[in-house]
């Protein structure tokens, strides 16, 4: 993707056909993750969130903006999702796994609530953003460190440190929460 270019959101355009599917496949891994119900299929959730992206109007820097980007919108459906059902059924939280990458990272895998993670990553976003940030693009995104560093302007290997320090950060906050 060039500098400043929008895909177009024609089935035709190759460059629209690609992203889909690469969000396609981080909708799958997210949707895959959660317990109970399904609160959204795969396809609403990318659908979902490319109409939001849209309503944006951004000019995407570079593929791994667009990524980054995509993390956050995703991550905001499912919260707004996660809300909506929780609003629905009051006490009935929707359980999730954060990542069953994470999970199989700590050894475990943690169930925890959406919206407490959706609350951990909000507090750890007032202490340190760009670690916030980090497990927000590398969780809710899919995206590798190579496709994290130049978004964050940071080296591979601050990546990995701020994603080991924040996983540690956030398994800690989450304990307190359950």
């Amino acid at each position: 993707m060039s500098a400043g270019s929008n895909p177009s959101n024609d089935a035709s355009d190759p460059l629209w056909s690609a992203l889909y599917q690469q969000l396609k496949a981080i909708a799958i891994a997210q949707v895959a993750a959660e317990f109970g119900p399904r609160s959204l299929q795969p396809t609403a959730l990318v659908n979902e969130a490319w109409l939001r992206m849209a309503d944006l109007k951004m000019q995407w820097q570079s593929h791994a903006h667009f990524l980054a980007m995509a993390s956050r919108v995703m991550r905001r459906v499912l919260v707004d999702q996660a809300r909506a059902n929780r609003a629905a059924k009051r006490d009935d939280r929707l359980r999730v796994t954060l990542s069953s990458q994470l999970g199989r990272e700590m050894g475990k895998e943690p169930e925890v609530d959406l919206l407490d993670v959706h609350e951990a990553l909000t507090a750890l976003a007032s202490e340190d953003p760009r670690k916030a940030e980090v497990i927000e693009m590398h969780y809710f995104g899919g995206m590798s460190y190579p496709e994290i560093a130049p978004v964050l302007e940071v080296s591979e290997a601050t990546v990995k440190r701020d994603l080991r320090t924040a996983r540690a950060w956030l398994t800690a906050e989450l304990a307190t929460r359950a």
